[in-house]
């Protein structure tokens, strides 16, 4: 039998803390995640050098705690995987610098992850992955599909033109008074009212698989400003159903050209924003009709967490891909 392959993750890239310990690259053994949600929640979004602070006063901690659930030693750990961006520059340092101490320390090979591949390898923790595959990524500051041949290749197909689709439902919810973050705020709104406003989708170029949300973004803005000039009595409710309906229109319907055009099978969503009901619900309408294999990680996994960059860890560190001790954080990293 072939020894078990134990790798420690560490997840820094934005507000939360998080680590975690992950089996064969499939197998979740913990995943420790500290939220700062409450913390940046009155500045109505994320305060970078109190992200970074939380990280420090956090990181020994949720190591500890998943070292404990796992129950398993430094001996046990084959290799460290760590976000080494894109993210917040000061709190990607933090999970880094951690990692590589750790590293130096206990003598373990580091392994440098991107944050999006972890979204992408967060289904493997769920299902195996079949290839070709279309993954669509959703988050606060990703939108992107990405096609993958194998495991560790990575191909940008489409990408966001300027606001991703995350960006633009924290802005619509400002404009709305919904507490950050914004997305499950009008999720749950979006439930409650009526598509009865027609709200812009921006379907560009024939034949690209790019996304742009900014004037969607910008025609909610001046629809809540003009209803507000002219008195109308505008629903919260029906304002978040008829945005997000145009967000979920967009992606569902690139998402299923692209697979098509591509012959994949299996479709993959990652990110925070999978963790919509309406772009979930969307989805499984819409692939199930194409008769395309689709996976939605649980909840959990949606959002930023450190089993995710153990995972995608875990196919590098098969691969023989090591990073040395000069491992630097990497605002903009490209997927590649």
């Amino acid at each position: 039998m072939e020894k078990d392959v134990y790798i420690l993750g560490i997840e820094t890239s934005c507000d939360e803390t998080a680590a975690a310990i992950v089996k064969n690259g499939t197998e979740i053994v913990s995943n420790v995640v500290a939220s700062q949600i409450e913390s940046h929640r009155r500045f109505g979004g994320v305060v970078p050098e109190i992200a970074s602070r939380h990280h420090v006063e956090q990181m020994t901690i949720v190591l500890e705690q998943a070292f404990a659930e796992a129950e398993v030693t430094w001996e046990s750990i084959d290799a460290i995987a760590v976000t080494e961006g894109p993210g917040l520059v000061g709190a990607l340092l933090v999970g880094v610098n951690a990692a590589k101490g750790a590293a130096f320390a206990k003598q373990k090979p580091l392994v440098g992850v991107h944050h999006i591949a972890g979204h992408i390898y967060a289904n493997r923790l769920e299902q195996e992955f079949e290839f070709p595959l279309l993954a669509l990524i959703v988050s606060g500051g990703h939108t992107e599909l990405v096609l993958m041949r194998d495991h560790g290749n990575y191909e940008l197909i489409g990408e966001t033109r300027d606001d991703a689709a995350g960006e633009a439902y924290d802005k619509v919810a400002r404009m709305l008074d919904l507490p950050y973050p914004g997305g499950p705020g009008i999720d749950r709104l979006a439930a409650e009212g009526e598509e009865s406003i027609t709200f812009p989708r921006a379907w560009l170029d024939e034949g690209s698989y790019d996304f742009s949300f900014s004037g969607l973004k910008s025609s909610v803005i001046n629809t809540i400003h003009n209803g507000k000039q002219r008195g109308d009595e505008l629903k919260a409710a029906d304002i978040a159903a008829s945005f997000q309906a145009s967000v979920v229109d967009v992606l569902t319907a690139k998402t299923v050209k692209a697979a098509k055009a591509h012959n994949v099978k299996q479709v993959i969503v990652a990110g925070g924003v999978a963790a919509n009901k309406g772009l979930r619900t969307a989805m499984e309408e819409q692939f199930a009709r194409a008769e395309i294999p689709l996976l939605i990680p649980p909840l959990q996994l949606c959002t930023d967490n450190a089993a995710m960059i153990a995972a995608a860890g875990a196919v590098a560190y098969e691969q023989e891909k090591r990073s040395e001790l000069d491992l630097n954080a990497h605002a903009s990293l490209e997927l590649h």
